[in-house]
């Protein structure tokens, strides 16, 4: 097979070095055990996930700009959104990031594809604009979904605050 394009092998490049920023920056002193910082960004509630999410999106951008066909771009977009919403789980999704590195897999998705190319047709880019257009809606709810339960714990804390302060007035603690 002959040598891809320049701008191929430039997307390539910055394909992989976001994987390994994201997938595999660290290795686990005494282990093979590899972690990047897409589980640290996730340990930030709620924006954490979303930008983790942001960031392998343009991977998928990527994968668009070097000619990946839908097939290719839906099972990216797939590895991209379990990620994010296992994510969202405490403590397991934290755990999960370390070891799904959806990332990894999708650079071995584009790498797959551009080892045996197949005719793109001119509905790939309508497919990745949906895919982006729903993963910024999954992103948005998201930390839509965070301000709400920031919102009800600010809330019940409130709440419980006046409460022991009533208590506390009236002598009844």
């Amino acid at each position: 097979m002959p040598d891809p394009p320049s701008h191929i092998n430039h997307h390539l490049a910055i394909a992989r070095t976001l994987t390994r920023l994201l997938d595999d920056l660290v290795r686990v002193p005494g282990t093979q055990m590899r972690f990047g910082l897409d589980p640290l960004i996730s340990l930030l509630p709620g924006v954490g996930d979303a930008t983790g999410a942001a960031l392998s999106g343009y991977m998928l951008i990527i994968a668009a700009r070097v000619g990946a066909p839908p097939s290719v771009l839906v099972r990216m977009f797939g590895n991209v959104l379990l990620d994010m919403l296992v994510g969202t789980i405490p403590t397991l999704g934290d755990l999960f990031d370390v070891g799904w590195k959806a990332n990894s897999k999708n650079i071995v998705l584009l790498e797959q594809y551009l080892l045996a190319p197949q005719p793109v047709h001119a509905a790939s880019r309508v497919v990745v604009g949906l895919m982006l257009l729903a993963l910024v809606g999954v992103v948005l709810a998201a930390v839509a979904l965070a301000g709400l339960v920031l919102h009800l714990l600010a809330r019940a804390f409130t709440a419980l605050s006046h409460s022991l302060q009533r208590s506390s007035q009236s002598g009844t603690l």
